[in-house]
């Protein structure tokens, strides 16, 4: 999926994310992507995977892929 801008200034990404299975693994994920400079937002669910992320300018996937490896997840890449 590519990128899309939801609000002036804003970019919406989403990303694949294995070994995600409850709540805690979402929250481990989010809050790890949260601390990249400049997301706003991260929304990670486990059931399908599939971590959304809004932030001021489109992130470097390495860092997103370091932040879900900090986590203790696999990166799978842009959904």
């Amino acid at each position: 999926m590519t990128a899309q801008t939801d609000t002036p200034g804003s970019v919406t990404a989403v990303y694949k994310v294995s070994g995600m299975s409850c709540g805690h693994c979402e929250g481990s994920v989010s809050g790890e992507i949260s601390e990249i400079v400049g997301v706003s937002s991260v929304k990670a669910v486990a059931s399908t995977g599939e971590v959304t992320v809004v932030s001021a300018e489109p992130l470097d996937e390495e860092a997103v892929r370091a932040a879900v490896d900090e986590a203790g997840f696999e990166f799978v890449g842009k959904a």
